[in-house]
């Protein structure tokens, strides 16, 4: 990186502070608004509580031992991600707005805006209810309303009714203000569209609620969001929850039902599945008892037929193992129902459980196959034994689940439970966090005031320096800085109409140190060499756009001329919107306007300021045909007559960008100056500018900087006005 590159990232840095800098006021007073904002939310904003509960997921145990294969095969361990979930369900969340009426929303009526600040800051009766700050329907704080049903249209759903405390009772009124309902407390009212029953009021008369029935579902929503679950710790089955309210009662309520619902729901879902095991395996009972008694009945009639045949000791050994083999059939039959219900036929745990059973299958056709080789009377008592044997073993086994399910399904206690029961911490509301609140308050003021300030910079793109015009082919004769006593004199201008001829308002005359004037003088100095080969002595000011500075300019430069003993007449070329009559307080009846339209003669419209040597021709009253009149001859005619009698003849035209009639002034002249304004004219339209004029033929001699000002971000380059006054 090149020395010049590394000044040039300096100066941008530089620039940008100086940006900011010259901001600083804006900065500050925004900053300061945003903190005095935050400061009164912090202070007008109703606080909300939050309540804390927590919940330990723990692993289900058999109640006995020995049952611990049928304890697992109910309750395995429950993930927190799950139980989160399920405490979030529409089950919990429903019965807790159902239990609670969370689905109609009261809220007393409050002064706006202020009216929970003075409920906080109000002094409170033996009633429990705030002296009020003067009479009005509107609750000053303590006041409670009960509602336990309230039945409207459903299409009514979400409007918002008004109920007056009466001294007798209480009255609703729809929200277009008629009268719904009416009735007392303590007692149901129902006109058949509308119901409500008021349980408790504790208000003074003529106090209103707002009360609105929200649709459940959508307030089963609400309440999912509204409550926070989440775990502590990884896998450490400790369920943090939260909910927050502006009522610390009724957080702490809700949350409260919340868990001990929760709890509810999960014993009952553990011992629901005890349940369905026990009522199917109750159902199978009958069945297997009737296949042992038939099983029972036909072997002691094959035996008396046989006349009691008895089983070698080769057909017991198979008969026991095919018990054995047909009572392990027997169990995962009984499996088959919980497995299918919990599984799909993809499931690795189903997929075992068949090939458990194509394996026992196997075995029992090799079994059968070694029977078949037994003698006739042993394969027949095998046969009939293995089903008497089999189907005792499968009752007894059937009978001891029965009584083990039993014992499982009544000592159920659910595998969650509520450590800590919820609590609110009333001395530290969690909103608005009033510290964290200003602080971002004063962070955004700073930040999108500064943003401001930037952007602001980015998109005005005017000029800052002369570099930036002289860049374009345009010397720059003068650089006039903002002079702050213009601007009281154009404040006078515009707020107050003096009397006519008694003063003027013409900087170089009330205060002819200042250093705008100082600058002029400069010109004058530069203009006088430059303008000795000019065609003629007349000068012209012109600019880009409007409000840039030229009849100041003009007027000032040319007191500062006579001041210097010449004869020099400044006339208003703007025949549109001119205003130099103005800053010399004279009439603006007869001016240009009329001369060259022959209304008037010369010599009765050229004036005689109040500063030696200066006079004056007014624009006159505003012509029709502004660009014509200065296309006429009679202008030519005019140029002719004055040019002859005066040192300098100073023109005032309007902008270029926005008429024609300075390029027509600028034919005449001999010297043309254009006047930029710092800060507001773009580089593009200067270089447009001189691009107009050149295309009629005006050549511009040189540029004014006007309006000049000492900010931060142009101080490197390198302008300095420093005010030299006499002792």
């Amino acid at each position: 990186m090149t020395h010049q590159e590394q000044n040039n990232d300096e100066i941008d840095v530089l620039a940008l502070a100086g940006t900011l800098w010259d901001g600083r006021w804006l900065i500050l007073g925004v900053t300061i608004m945003a903190t005095m904002l935050g400061v009164i939310y912090a202070l007008m904003a109703e606080p909300v509580y939050r309540a804390d509960a927590m919940v330990q997921v723990e692993q289900k145990s058999g109640g006995l031992p020995g049952m611990s294969e049928i304890s697992e095969m109910f309750g395995s361990e429950s993930a927190a991600v799950t139980e989160i979930e399920l405490i979030r369900s529409r089950a919990v969340m429903g019965d807790t707005v159902d239990s609670l009426n969370l689905d109609v929303e009261i809220e007393p009526v409050q002064v706006p805006v202020i009216g929970n600040f003075l409920s906080r800051h109000a002094s409170y009766g033996s009633d429990g209810l705030a002296e009020p700050w003067w009479s009005s329907h509107y609750a000053w704080g303590g006041e409670k309303l009960n509602i336990t049903r309230f039945e409207v249209p459903r299409t009514t759903y979400g409007d918002e009714y008004t109920l007056q405390v009466t001294d007798k009772g209480w009255v609703l009124y729809s929200d277009n203000g008629n009268e719904v309902l009416s009735g007392v407390a303590g007692e149901l009212a129902d006109n058949g569209s509308y119901s409500l029953f008021v349980q408790t009021i504790k208000a003074r008369p003529k106090t209103h609620f707002k009360v609105i029935k929200k649709d459940r579902l959508s307030k089963i929503l609400e309440l999912q969001k509204s409550v926070g679950a989440s775990e502590k710790g990884k896998d450490s089955g400790i369920i943090m929850l939260s909910y927050s309210d502006p009522s610390p009662a009724k957080a702490k309520a809700v949350l409260d039902h919340i868990t001990q619902t929760y709890v509810r729901n999960n014993v009952e879902r553990n011992s629901a599945e005890a349940s369905s095991s026990l009522e199917y395996l109750k159902e199978r009972l009958p069945d297997v008892r009737k296949d042992l008694e038939e099983a029972e009945a036909k072997l002691n009639q094959y035996q008396v037929e046989a006349e009691s045949v008895n089983v070698t000791a080769e057909a017991q050994a198979v008969l026991d193992q095919i018990v054995e083999l047909e009572k392990n059939i027997s169990t995962l039959q009984l499996q088959k129902a919980e497995i299918e219900r919990k599984f799909t036929r993809s499931h690795p745990n189903y997929k075992a459980w068949q090939a458990q059973m194509a394996e026992l299958q196997e075995r029992r056709k090799e079994l059968n196959n070694r029977i078949s080789k037994l003698p006739i009377t042993q394969q027949k008592v095998v046969r009939l034994t293995r089903d008497v044997k089999v189907g005792n073993e499968i009752y007894l086994q059937m009978l001891a689940n029965i009584q083990e399910l039993d014992i499982v399904r009544a000592g159920t206690v659910g595998n969650v439970r509520v450590v800590d029961d919820a609590a609110v911490n009333i001395s530290e509301p969690v909103k608005p966090k009033k510290i964290l609140l200003i602080s971002v308050c004063i962070f955004l003021g700073t930040v999108l005031s500064a943003g401001v300030i930037l952007l602001r910079a980015i998109f005005n793109r005017g000029v800052e320096s002369a570099e930036q015009i002289e860049s374009l082919g345009i010397p720059v004769y003068a650089t006039v800085p903002l002079s702050q006593e213009q601007s009281k004199l154009n404040l006078l201008l515009r707020k107050s109409q003096v009397e006519l001829n008694k003063d003027i308002h013409l900087l170089a005359h009330d205060n002819p140190a200042d250093l705008a004037i100082e600058a002029l003088r400069g010109l004058r100095t530069s203009l006088h060499f430059a303008m000795m080969d000019a065609a003629n002595n007349i000068l012209m000011f012109s600019g880009p756009s409007p409000n840039v500075g030229k009849s100041f300019v003009s007027a000032n430069f040319a007191a500062v001329f006579a001041q210097s003993g010449k004869r020099v007449l400044v006339v208003d070329g703007d025949l549109r919107r001119g205003a130099m009559h103005e800053q010399f307080n004279m009439s603006n009846n007869n001016g240009l306007s009329e001369v060259l339209s022959r209304q008037a003669d010369l010599k009765d419209v050229v004036t005689e300021t109040k500063v030696n040597g200066l006079y004056f021709i007014s624009r006159g009253s505003a012509p029709p045909n502004p660009s014509e009149l200065l296309m006429s001859s009679g202008f030519e005619s005019f140029i002719d007559s004055v040019k002859s009698d005066f040192d300098l003849i100073i023109i005032d035209t309007p902008p270029i960008l926005a008429v024609t009639d300075a390029a027509v002034i600028g034919r005449h002249a001999g010297t043309s100056m254009m006047v930029v304004r710092f800060d507001m004219n773009p580089a593009k339209e200067i270089e447009l500018t001189k691009s107009r004029f050149e295309q009629n033929g005006v050549l511009i001699k040189g540029a004014v900087f006007n309006a000049v000002e000492k900010k931060a971000r142009t101080i490197n380059y390198g302008y300095y006005n420093y005010d030299y006054r006499s002792n």
